[in-house]
């Protein structure tokens, strides 16, 4: 008889950004709510539809449940902000965010938590370029992939290989720093919260691993480099990061009269002490 595994008294939060996924949303939730039932994790799953622009809202709100919630507004405001749309509902000690699509197998989240328990982690980051990843994906991504975080290790200093994988674990304490200083609402926004928390000294940052196959029948990406708009838009984004980061100062307490404020996206509710209350 296998020994059950002792409960976490720390409660997860799963953000999904989900932008026009009728077609496979219900199946992603019940992958996601299925899978982590059968871990040690209490959890909230917080579903964020980034634009009413199909059926997508409609299908998740159908599956709401005690834990599952969804959130969504009418305009398409890019994957960075319904991340930290969601984030800013969160309840939980540890915040996660996964890639509605299932290119992620959702096992790893559970393996992502149990990571940020080994290595009392600020940030755990699903990597494709860990040693035991399963990954299956394009030759020409991998070479873009090993150039841009080539140049993003020379920009940032950062210590993880991979920084672009949909799958990451967060202390909410880091969140709660890290969110108001945010700008970028599509592109590089992985770069932006991974670099603005290691400049506050967030620096315990971890990779793991992750299980990633990827439906190339979605993909939008172009072999052509310069010719592909989304790679231009994140390599441009990425760039600003490090202008404010590096030259303006902007993420720095000093400049917090600067920084951009949105009521949407103020990490002010749920906290985990009224949680606890």
């Amino acid at each position: 008889m296998e020994k059950e595994q002792k409960k976490s008294e720390k409660l997860v939060s799963i953000i999904v950004p989900a932008y026009k996924q009728e077609k496979t949303i219900k199946q992603d939730l019940e992958s996601i709510l299925n899978t982590l039932l059968q871990t040690r994790w209490e959890f909230e799953i917080i579903v964020v539809v980034d634009g009413f622009l199909d059926k997508t809202y409609d299908i998740a709100r159908s599956l709401e449940n005690k834990k599952l919630k969804v959130y969504g507004y009418e305009t398409n405001k890019g994957k960075g902000y319904a991340i930290r749309y969601g984030m800013a509902r969160a309840s939980g000690d540890y915040i996660s965010f996964i890639d509605a699509g299932m290119d992620i197998n959702p096992n790893g989240i559970s393996m992502l938590l149990e990571h940020m328990e080994w290595y009392g982690a600020d940030i755990i980051v699903g990597s494709k370029k860990h040693p035991v990843s399963k990954v299956d994906y394009p030759l020409v991504r991998k070479i873009y992939s090993w150039g841009y975080h080539t140049l993003v290790g020379l920009l940032f200093g950062l210590k993880v290989k991979d920084t672009q994988t949909g799958l990451k674990v967060f202390k909410r304490e880091v969140l709660i720093k890290v969110l108001p200083r945010l700008l970028i609402k599509e592109f590089a926004f992985d770069i932006e919260l991974l670099s603005v928390a290691s400049h506050l000294g967030f620096v315990n940052i971890y990779e793991a691993p992750v299980h990633l196959t990827m439906d190339f029948s979605r993909s939008t990406f172009s072999p052509f480099f310069l010719l592909d708009k989304n790679i231009r838009n994140m390599l441009v984004d990425t760039a600003a990061v490090f202008y404010r980061l590096k030259i303006l100062k902007y993420y720095d307490d000093s400049s917090n009269r600067k920084w951009v404020y949105d009521k949407e996206l103020d990490m002010r509710i749920n906290t985990g002490e009224l949680r606890n209350e």
